[in-house]
């Protein structure tokens, strides 16, 4: 008896990439390099995947994690030979849009945050506090630069125009990224573009900073068939509780990093 043969239904991996981006982990939910590689290696490494989609949720971070992360995406889709469909849900916003153009294509819910094409440096100046609590600090450097942005000293101008320079340069880094990657795709001058501001997925679209509107499996289906199925690869989420973490040190880690997080989303309005 003839028995017709079944194609197995599309299996494609969906990485997810979520929180900020920074160059340690810590005890909160974050993006590096250390730690998205491997995740991205056991995706390309499913042979019969048609592609690999990325989900991203990420206010930005680290410039130099960012494009580490986007840089081995592409690294291994050219190895490969897979395309990568980037995903964008809550935000894909400054390192998190850099690394969705790491991608060959980029979709996001209409209410998803998209851009923040800049750079921020931000901290706080307290020499007048300590000075009123009758605090003396004791600093000595070698290097007549080694106090940049210094929180408790007064800024010097010379300081300030240091610092300008180098948010610009890492700014033009990030711009050529969002030209080479995206290029005639753009649909609006650079100087509305790149100036650090951010916009609705459905306004993204239209500036082509996109290109399409859904969510991961509706796209997988659109493209693959409606059997398509999409397996979700992330970390292993860490079960030890705080104590057994480092203690009130880990603690006062911990909520600093919250902190860190709840404004980098604040910033979006999230």
């Amino acid at each position: 008896m003839w028995i017709p043969f079944r194609a197995r239904p599309p299996v494609i991996p969906l990485v997810r990439l979520e929180g900020m981006i920074a160059a340690r982990g810590g005890l909160i939910s974050g993006m590096n390099l250390a730690g998205v590689a491997p995740l991205l290696e056991r995706a390309f490494a499913m042979k019969r995947a048609p592609a690999v989609f990325l989900a991203i949720n990420s206010p930005g971070g680290s410039p130099v994690q960012s494009a580490l992360i986007a840089n081995r995406i592409r690294q291994l889709a050219e190895e490969k030979k897979k395309p990568v469909i980037a995903v964008c849900e809550d935000a894909a916003a400054s390192g998190g849009y850099w690394i969705a153009c790491a991608a060959d294509e980029i979709v996001a819910d209409p209410a998803s945050i998209l851009g923040s094409i800049g750079v921020v440096s931000s901290g706080f100046g307290f020499q007048e506090a300590i000075a009123r609590l009758g605090v003396e600090r004791r600093l000595r450097t070698a290097g007549t630069e080694k106090t940049l942005n210094d929180a408790f000293q007064p800024q010097r101008p010379e300081d300030t125009a240091r610092l300008d320079a180098l948010l610009e340069e890492l700014h033009t880094e990030f711009k050529d990224w969002v030209r080479a990657r995206r290029g005639a795709k753009l649909r609006a001058p650079e100087e509305e573009l790149f100036t650090g501001r951010f916009w609705a997925g459905r306004r993204a679209l239209a500036l082509g900073l996109c290109d399409g509107l859904g969510d991961a499996l509706g796209e997988a289906r659109r493209r693959y068939g409606e059997t398509a199925r999409l397996v979700p690869i992330g970390p292993r989420r860490r079960r030890f509780p705080f104590s057994l973490l480092g203690g009130g040190a880990a603690l006062l880690e911990g909520a600093a990093q919250v902190a860190q997080e709840r404004a980098a989303w604040a910033r979006l309005g999230l």
